[in-house]
């Protein structure tokens, strides 16, 4: 079951939850926590599986006509049980629904880091397609890859 959720302390907590549980994606602890504080001021959709949290999605809109897929986490436990496409399909249900033309989602360049090109193949598989490299945005060891798709 997908939810949204509106209380900043509850956006945390499931941040938190999930992020810790995703060292190999989320293992620098300054940018987790920046995670963890801008996701609870966004638009915020949690996937639930008997009442316990254990995946999450939230918007960021970039310009009027386009929303970002800011963070995107789901337990390690449910990896491969379609909560993430359907934290996805909530997302763009509800971008579609507040007039965004367009989505965007940033990741590592493919061919990086095998946890990256599977994070790469998931996006893919929703209708991504690769926009541009920006070989230093975060650092030289993770170039950042913007995806994008219109809707």
């Amino acid at each position: 079951m997908i939810k949204e959720i509106f209380d900043e302390n509850t956006k945390k907590s499931i941040t938190q939850k999930v992020l810790n549980d995703l060292p190999e994606w989320f293992g620098i602890p300054e940018s987790t926590k920046n995670y963890i504080d801008q996701s609870s001021l966004m638009p915020f959709f949690a996937a639930y599986v008997e009442d316990e949290p254990v995946g999450f999605i939230t918007l960021k809109e970039t310009s009027p006509e386009t929303a970002e897929i800011y963070c995107l986490g789901v337990m390690k436990k449910y990896h491969r049980k379609h909560i993430g496409t359907e934290l996805y399909q909530y997302f763009e249900h509800y971008a579609k629904d507040t007039s965004y033309k367009l989505l965007q989602v940033k990741t590592v360049q493919f061919g990086r880091y095998e946890v990256y090109d599977k994070t790469n193949h998931f996006y893919r598989s929703l209708g991504f397609h690769e926009l541009e490299v920006f070989p230093t945005l975060w650092d030289e060891w993770n170039p950042c890859l913007i995806l994008v798709k219109p809707i």
